[in-house]
């Protein structure tokens, strides 16, 4: 019970800091700035990088070698029962495969992509 705190805990300063190191980058950036546009352009590198889609194959790779780790683990080490949660894993990367190829980007977000390619 006391690792699941510890680790929490262990998170949220980790990202506080990275956050921190950020803000603080941003701000001496700004000083030196004397035109506001760019730094409304530097500002937006910020967001955009959250706006990002989903890329559903690298993650459904990821989840699928997990899986396959975990199978050799169990294999070699611990016993069928880890087998069993490895296939269960790798079951969940390939669903995440097939997400990706039925649930693609829309329309309006590749025109979007393009415009904005255009523009620069």
């Amino acid at each position: 019970m006391l690792t699941g705190i510890i680790i929490s805990v262990a998170v949220f300063v980790w990202m506080y800091k990275d956050a921190k190191g950020k803000r603080e980058s941003v701000l001496e950036i700004s000083k030196n700035l004397d035109d506001s546009s760019k730094l409304d352009k530097l500002l937006n590198i910020f967001e955009e990088r959250n706006k990002e889609p989903i890329d559903y194959r690298r993650n459904g790779v990821i989840t699928i070698f997990v899986g396959i780790g975990l199978y050799f683990l169990g294999h070699f080490a611990i016993g069928s029962m880890l087998k069993g949660i490895s296939s269960l894993v790798g079951f969940i990367g390939i669903g995440t495969i097939i997400a990706c190829y039925l649930y693609q980007n829309t329309g309006k977000e590749l025109t979007d992509a393009v415009e904005k390619y255009e523009k620069e």
